[in-house]
């Protein structure tokens, strides 16, 4: 098959199309003739060399969710036959024209692939971290980088808990944020002053997705680190702040999100569409921070 690798870390020139071995469904996995790849930030920082790992020693298929066709099921598997249309997590890398898969949804009729994979990183880390601050009704959430991936998801699952949600954006994305249940405010100088006439009675737990030296702020606003959490801010553990990392992959959960979005209950934001042979480009885009949504491959 075709796939797009990186053999050394690098820049987004570092990915390149290669024939490799079709991969095989595995025990509990299966196999999907691929419609869709979402990039993510974790995807860039693999290949750049950012995420702590040792240097490949051969090539790389990078790629977190897939939506496809399925073509193979392995040993273990139940509820799904070749031809089902499923959205998930891939094992092995999804930026390919197949890709194998083990925590997955099947994709509704009507739910195109490039929507489909939008939602299994975002919903499955909006819905962490959701649980880990306990948000509950009628209390205020702040939400950093409420117009990202998880940032959206984020808001709309808090406004349905009955959580009132305030999120910073950019001053392009403010009607974004406020079309998705919350209060809209840019970052930047003054943030803690701007949130406060917001919210005179204070917020009752954070959230910061974009890693942008937003915790600072958000401990001054809280008056402490309790009920803060951030999956984006390396600087986390010397300020006393929780950071959480470590993914929580649940299909029953994941089809919950993606019936939802099949359904109109929650939205996502595609920035591009684009060929996989344009994956390098997918990553420079992404590394400009301003892709305006997930940016999703198709083979």
């Amino acid at each position: 098959m075709r796939a797009i690798v990186f053999e050394t870390h690098g820049g987004p020139e570092a990915l390149h199309l290669a024939d490799v071995p079709d991969p095989q469904a595995g025990p509990g996995q299966v196999r999907v003739r691929v419609e869709a790849a979402a990039v993510n930030g974790w995807d860039v920082k693999s290949r750049a060399g950012a995420t702590g790992g040792p240097a490949p020693t051969s090539a790389v298929v990078p790629g977190l969710e897939v939506a496809g066709v399925v073509d193979q099921v392995g040993d273990g598997v139940a509820g799904v036959a070749p031809g089902d249309r499923v959205v998930g997590f891939a094992v092995g890398g999804g930026y390919a024209e197949l890709a194998l898969t083990s925590v997955f949804a099947r994709v509704p009729d009507g739910l195109a692939a490039t929507d489909a994979v939008t939602v299994p990183v975002a919903a499955e880390t909006a819905t962490r971290v959701l649980r880990l601050l306990d948000v509950r009704p009628g209390e205020t959430l702040l939400v950093h980088g409420a117009s990202g991936s998880v940032g959206e998801l984020a808001v709309q699952l808090a406004v349905r808990r009955g959580a009132r949600v305030i999120g910073t954006a950019s001053p392009r994305n403010q009607e974004c944020v406020a079309a998705l249940g919350a209060t809209p405010t840019t970052y930047g100088a003054g943030l803690v002053e701007r949130v406060r006439a917001l919210a005179p009675d204070g917020v009752d737990a954070v959230l910061d997705t974009t890693g942008a030296g937003v915790l600072p702020d958000s401990i001054a606003l809280r008056g402490g680190t309790e009920r803060i959490v951030t999956i984006a801010d390396d600087a986390a553990a010397d300020l006393g702040v929780e950071a959480s990392w470590r993914s929580e992959r649940d299909a029953g959960e994941l089809a919950e999100a993606v019936d939802a979005l099949a359904r109109g209950d929650l939205v996502t934001t595609v920035g591009a569409v684009l060929p996989l042979a344009d994956a390098p480009s997918a990553h420079a885009l992404v590394e400009t921070g301003r892709a305006g949504g997930k940016v999703v491959l198709v083979p």
